[in-house]
């Protein structure tokens, strides 16, 4: 995976070397910071070939890259050199100046100075680590990944959000599907956004929504992910099962994207949406920008029932998605995926909130043919059943967990017709079920113990698992897929209490 800055796709000086979570631009620049504390302790003769190359680099580097995109995480790279470059041009000066060098520090008096300088500068790399721009992992399936965004309206359904009678609910989807290579140098699709501008408006109401400082995760809008926009469709692989996708309270429709990518490139299409005046942020087709209206009233039971209407205008969205989809299949729409849907094999899925309203679509709509829960708290506030197979998957439910959640999920689950699955992810986190673990620092209580990638590893198996064995021919054994994946609990038909 390759990073551009702002400038062209094919600027090729900023790649992102993932080990070190730095550039190669970014890479000199530090070594020249350390070469200029390290000159202060060479041998009189090293010290003016050291200063001027490294100080030249420096500089340079900072140069090109405050044109190309500086990221916070340089600032301590900068300042740690900056701190160090007088006291190793000075001798340089004096010397040019005619005068007599002046006399060398004692080493224990230099020595806190070169050690503040060199902490500052590791500052650099550390912030890089916790905070990178996001290396999506490779899709394993046999498809390459093409993308495409659309932009939905529901005549039938007024938009409550707002005081408009007129206005009708819209919602932006987007969809990753199987399509046919690309020539290598084919550019990549943009993270959060279909431009770098909208991807930093999304970004910034993402940190806003969640508390942070926006500039913590200015890498995020750099990344580019492994699907080509607007690809042409894979010509084999006939027509390919449909999955949904509702995204966590104040999240936005690229949150999972490598679960996403993942899943096409097995011959999957995943339509994934906004939903306007709930996700963090919805940029629409004329650059209209609809941010959240969702705020805690500080009132449990109050913020229940939001939560529960919130969960009903999601399930009808996911339901309306799913008629557009079908009108797409019979080639209303551009055409490029006319006959190539299989509505018929359709499946819900949603994180947290969006697993509660895959939940109850599932419930309201039997053209579902399968549901999967993403961590999510059940929130349909009717007891009835659900009549297709169901997987939820959870985090391990500790002290932290409120306890009112296993027995709702439990609840739900036992009062199935069909066979479900509740799978326990042993070192999971409630963002582990996102793309947070790509780019968030990898702080356990946060993101969870699975590191940067094995967690979407894993989670993006386990639904593989399942969607193969409840929407491909022949069905499969889900409890002996999903078993490889966690902690399996098997919910059978009147199992219940």
């Amino acid at each position: 995976m390759w990073w551009p800055g702002p400038r062209a796709d094919d600027d090729r000086v900023t790649d992102l070397i993932t080990g070190l979570q730095l550039s190669p631009l970014e890479i000199l620049a530090l070594l020249g910071a350390l070469a200029l504390v390290a000159a202060r302790w060479l041998p009189p003769a090293a010290r003016p070939p050291v200063t001027i190359a490294a100080g030249s680099l420096l500089v340079l580097s900072a140069l090109v890259l405050g044109a190309t995109g500086l990221r916070w995480q340089l600032l301590p790279v900068l300042a740690g050199g900056a701190l160090a470059l007088p006291f190793a041009l000075s001798p340089l000066v004096r010397r040019r100046a005619g005068r007599r060098p002046a006399r060398r520090a004692r080493w224990w008096v230099a020595l806190p100075g070169s050690l503040a300088c060199v902490v500052l500068t590791a500052t650099g790399p550390a912030a890089a680590w916790a905070f990178p721009v996001p290396v999506f992992p490779g899709p394993t399936g046999r498809f390459a990944v093409g993308t495409r965004v659309v932009q939905w309206t529901d005549q039938d359904r007024p938009e409550t959000a707002t005081p408009d009678p007129g206005d009708r609910r819209t919602v932006v989807v987007q969809l990753w599907y199987p399509a046919q290579r690309s020539a290598p140098g084919a550019p990549r699709a943009q993270y959060l956004g279909r431009t770098e501008r909208e991807a930093r408006t999304v970004a910034d109401a993402l940190a806003s929504y969640s508390g942070l400082p926006g500039f913590l995760i200015d890498g995020v809008p750099r990344a580019r992910t492994h699907a080509v926009p607007d690809a042409p469709v894979a010509r084999d692989g006939g027509r390919f099962p449909v999955v949904l996708f509702s995204p966590g309270l104040g999240g936005v429709r690229t949150q999972n994207t490598a679960w996403a990518e993942e899943l096409a490139s097995h011959g999957y299409v995943v339509a994934a949406l906004d939903h306007p005046y709930d996700s963090a942020a919805v940029v629409l087709a004329d650059g209209r920008t609809i941010t959240t209206e969702v705020a805690s009233t500080g009132d449990d039971d109050e913020d229940d029932r939001r939560a529960a209407e919130t969960a009903r205008i999601r399930a009808a969205d996911l339901g309306f998605v799913l008629t557009r989809l079908e009108r797409l299949d019979r080639g209303e729409g551009d055409g490029a995926l006319t006959g190539r849907l299989d509505t018929g094999r359709a499946a819900v899925t949603g994180h947290s909130l969006g697993g509660a309203a895959a939940l109850r679509a599932a419930r309201q709509d039997a053209r579902f043919a399968a549901v999967i829960d993403l961590d999510g708290y059940p929130r349909d506030p009717e007891r009835l059943p659900i009549h297709q197979p169901a997987l939820a998957l959870t985090q391990a439910l500790g002290p932290g967990t409120d306890e009112r959640y296993l027995p709702r999920l439990t609840e739900v689950l036992d009062l199935g017709t069909a066979t479900n699955y509740r799978l326990t992810v042993p070192g999971a986190a409630h963002l582990t079920f996102m793309d947070g673990p790509l780019y968030l620092p990898p702080v356990p209580s946060l993101v969870g113990s699975l590191g940067r990638t094995e967690g979407p590893r894993i989670v993006a198996g386990a639904t593989l698992a399942f969607l193969d064995a409840t929407l491909r021919q022949p069905p499969g054994d889900p409890a002996g897929a999903l078993a490889a994946y966690g902690e399996l609990t098997v919910h059978r038909p009147g199992s219940g209490p």
